[in-house]
């Protein structure tokens, strides 16, 4: 299952929350979030009236143009606020990345041979570095020699290293992490203040977000509405004198701030950071809020097989003996090759020997050594002090092996190992002095839960696709322990952009996942495109996400807070809307019920006073906001169900609810100002 990064929200967080509350109030500030900022101009007013009552004509009263005016500001502060605690957690997070990012030495590979030592900030695209065990990474880049474990636990917060080599898709070394085995050489691939990292800094700090495309259109909603009522509002003026109600222009402002959206106006941009920010606290960073708005649209996903379905790391699945070898022998041998052999393909040997009946005993070597795998001999294996030598790996490798210490190549090994390679597998070789004893089926298997994983896709009404370069018995064999929809077999890089290409033409929209340099084309075309951090800067580049954690069923998560985003937007719309209908009958009896009796009738709240059903109308529009942060942080929660299920269930929640809310609400603080004897 996908691991989170958690990141906890300390009380300075608040601190500087608020502290930005009050920064956030400079005009060029708000001026981008026009209805908070009709509400700003609105509190200017009204505390231009308190000071100056006869300002615009006429008297009114000080005190009660001071508590509109204070009702005002608290209300703008509460929207900066949840504004300012979404960027906060950003920020915090960007804070962890810095510590990350530091500036260490490098060993430069100059052209004639030598090697010059150098700060890292002086590295270049194109630059040769060589690091070696316990030294970091200095920079982005792509391993061009050796093989290495590398701790990427300062930017994943994987405690487990991953192997990293040369010539492969797991080629990619980020700037930061550590070499823990072996020694690499590494070309670098950005230039200063360009690497992963600074990206990854750069796009969680919430404050540099853009809006997405559906924020944009929202906001547009919400600027069409607040015109609508300050016309409304504006014209509410004339009617009032002529039938002789005099109405207050703080009570004109109070009406328009409580007509207009500032429900979601306040916490639309808080809704939107949080959604990112929710994004990369599954260790996904996205390089668009575009990006995380469209996987809630998703109807289709691509994915591909090796290292993304599959482990990538191909497991024993089965040990096949060649000529009059014993399978007892075969068995202990094997897992006697792999009994230094750390990487998930040796351990996985060893646990199909001892199900296979192989005794624990066996395995104990005492006066014996390991020999590691190397690209030059493309074997590994174990030494025994009494000269005995057991070696596993390519079977060309093998065979070339044994031959050199005069041994026979057994006559069905080739047969054999191509019935593997037909079926999809990998064959190794196992020979122990100058023998062959046979085979080790290596299989890619399906990843653990992926089937249950699909299950839930298909609940979201979104369609699995699997692409593979197998051959298409393979293919269906995973494709049907998987779960998947449907695959594509022998699949070449243009047939997924081909089937990417389909999908969008039937107006769907496509996500794609994958880590390698042939999945980079097809990660560009997709709308989502979710690279792995194990795979190649190619595949990171093409991408519009990238998962630090390399774990692709990740995109069900990605989906599901897309989905949150949309929702949230859409069930908080609904709920400041629906609230209008409330104040409605709160604000509009107390404006003309002294100068029309009959307009009594729809003071269904039975409220005190004009002026108490303006204020607490008006306190019940700033505390709400306050109220439904943590919504708004957290997000809607996401069940798959159909789409008519799903908008009915917000309707009658948000819909019905912001219409209930605050007609309680509203009354509950009138009986409070009632008994306070405030107004």
């Amino acid at each position: 299952m996908s691991r989170t990064r958690t990141v906890a929200l300390p009380k300075d967080l608040y601190q500087r929350a608020f502290v930005d509350s009050f920064k956030k109030l400079d005009p060029r500030v708000m001026m981008k979030n026009p209805v908070m900022f009709v509400v700003e101009v609105g509190f200017v007013i009204t505390l231009l009236l308190t000071f100056f009552p006869h300002l615009f004509g006429g008297a009114s009263d000080p005190f009660y143009n001071g508590v509109v005016s204070l009702i005002l500001f608290v209300t703008i502060l509460f929207a900066n606020f949840a504004e300012a605690l979404a960027e906060g957690r950003g920020k915090a997070q960007a804070e962890s990345l810095k510590k990350t990012k530091q500036d260490t030495k490098a060993r430069r590979l100059q052209k004639d041979g030598t090697i010059q030592m150098i700060s890292s900030t002086e590295l270049r695209k194109g630059d040769i570095v060589i690091v070696e065990t316990g030294e970091l990474i200095p920079s982005d880049g792509e391993i061009i020699e050796g093989v290495a474990s590398v701790d990427e636990s300062a930017i994943t917060g994987e405690s487990a290293p991953v192997i990293k080599e040369s010539g492969g898709d797991f080629s990619s070394v980020t700037g930061g992490t550590r070499v823990v085995s072996d020694r690499i050489r590494i070309r670098v691939t950005t230039d200063p203040g360009e690497s992963f990292l600074d990206r990854m800094i750069s796009l969680v700090e919430g404050a540099k977000r853009q809006k997405t495309p559906n924020e944009i259109a929202l906001n547009t909603l919400l600027v069409s509405l607040t015109l609508i009522f300050l016309i409304v509002c504006t014209t509410l003026l004339p009617i009032a004198t002529y039938v002789n109600a005099a109405i207050p222009i703080a009570t004109l402002i109070a009406l328009l701030v409580c007509l207009i959206p500032t429900t979601i106006g306040g916490l639309l941009s808080a809704i939107g950071i949080a959604g990112m920010d929710r994004v990369t606290q599954f260790n996904v960073i996205a390089m668009s809020g575009k990006a995380v708005e469209a996987s809630g649209d998703i109807n289709t996903i691509i994915l591909d097989k090796t290292g993304t379905i599959t482990h990538g790391n191909r497991m024993a699945a089965e040990f096949v003996t060649v000529g009059k070898t014993k399978q007892e022998d075969l068995n202990r041998a094997a897992a006697q090759s792999s009994v230094y052999d750390e990487t998930p393909e040796g351990r996985s040997v060893i646990e199909l020997a001892k199900k296979q009946g192989l005794a624990s005993s066996e395995l104990e070597l005492p006066h014996s050594e390991g020999v590691e795998f190397r690209a030059e001999t493309r074997m590994s294996g174990t030494n025994f002090a009494n000269g005995v030598q057991i070696r596993k790996g390519a079977v060309d490798a093998i065979k070339k092996h044994v031959s050199e210490q005069g041994g026979k190549i057994p006559s069905d090994l080739e047969e054999k190992a191509n019935r593997i390679a037909t079926a999809g597998g990998t064959p190794l070789a196992v020979a122990e002095g100058n023998s062959i004893l046979g085979l080790i089926y290596l299989k890619d298997t399906v990843k653990p839960g992926m089937r249950e994983r699909f299950e839930e896709l298909r609940r979201m009404g979104i369609r699995t696709v699997m692409c593979t370069g197998d051959n298409p018995l393979t293919a269906a064999t995973i494709a049907r322990e998987a779960g998947v929809d449907d695959f594509v077999a022998e699949a070449k890089p243009e047939d997924k952009i081909a089937l990417i290409r389909k999908e969008q033409a039937a107006g769907k929209l496509v996500a794609m996942t994958g880590d390698g340099t042939n999945d980079a084309p097809a990660l560009a075309q997709a709308d989502v495109g979710l690279a792995m951090n194990s795979g190649t800067v190619a595949a990171k580049e093409a991408a519009n996400m990238v998962d630090l954690d390399s774990d692709p069923t990740k995109i069900i998560e990605v989906v599901a807070i897309g989905k949150q985003l949309l929702m949230t937007h859409g069930a908080l719309t609904t709920f400041s809307i629906a609230n209008d209908v409330a104040k409605y009958f709160a604000i509009i009896p107390a404006m003309f019920m002294l100068a029309i009796p009959q307009m009594g009738a729809l003071n269904i709240m039975s409220l005190a006073t004009p002026q108490s059903a303006i204020l607490s109308a008006l306190i019940f529009n700033a505390i709400i906001i306050p109220i439904l942060i943590p919504l708004a942080m957290k997000g809607v929660k996401y069940t798959p169900m159909s789409a008519t299920k799903l908008l009915s269930r917000n309707l009658v929640i948000y819909g019905l609810g912001g219409i209930l809310v605050p007609f309680v609400g509203i009354k509950l603080i009138d009986l409070v100002l009632v008994a306070l004897n405030l107004v």
